[in-house]
């Protein structure tokens, strides 16, 4: 069984994450909410504990004692991943935690034609905007210089829907022709990697 610190839990991801842990009934999550009134949290699996993701202290006490770390977290449309991530990594070494599981973004995957290039930098990515992926990109830096066993997962297009647990994906790019991957199959593969070392230190293209 598994302690898992959870970042992001009451997001689209997150939530579809806890679902998975409590039917499988062998872990136990402990949670970081801004506030636990009326977050969406199974009891019969989870502990939620008050606090923010951009605060030391709240990211050290959620993660002391877990043997896990699985951020779900978005970027809020601010630096919320770049600082939040900084906390993680010095709670993680200070309490000798190794894995970290975190959802990331297809813009950050090489891009195909120039795999010296990210796929947001190309017009392999359709978005307009590439805060966002920019953000994530910082995120996946500052893990390759860590020494942590990461796993950054890498959805495209991201619709609200069910897990249909049959997708594609492959290791630093996307897999070819992938348009869209729903919350809960992102969620399913998430969940896969908990016990999983294929993907050590990899981004992993995540679509149908």
């Amino acid at each position: 069984m598994l302690k898992i610190a959870l970042f992001g839990g009451t997001g689209r991801v997150g939530q579809a994450f806890l679902n998975f842990v409590e039917e499988d009934g062998h872990h136990s999550v402990y949670a970081l909410v801004r506030r636990t009134e009326g977050a969406l949290i199974p009891d019969k699996c989870c502990q939620a504990l008050t606090g923010n993701a951009r605060n030391q202290h709240d990211a050290e006490a959620l993660i002391k004692d877990c043997d896990i770390v699985v951020s779900c977290l978005n970027t809020d449309g601010d630096d919320t991943l770049t600082v939040s991530i900084e906390h993680m990594i010095n709670a993680m070494n200070v309490h000798r935690i190794k894995r970290l599981v975190t959802i990331g973004t297809a813009g950050i995957l090489n891009a195909r034609q120039n795999p010296a290039l990210y796929r947001f930098e190309t017009n392999e990515s359709k978005r307009r905007s590439t805060r966002a992926a920019q953000e994530h990109a910082r995120v996946y830096e500052r893990l390759r210089e860590s020494d942590l066993d990461w796993t950054i997962v890498c959805p495209t297009y991201l619709p609200d829907g069910p897990a249909l647990k049959t997708y594609r994906f492959e290791r630093d790019v996307l897999p070819l022709g992938g348009k869209e991957i729903s919350t809960g199959d992102t969620a399913h593969f998430l969940f896969t990697q908990l016990e999983s070392d294929q993907f050590v230190k990899a981004r992993v293209g995540l679509t149908y």
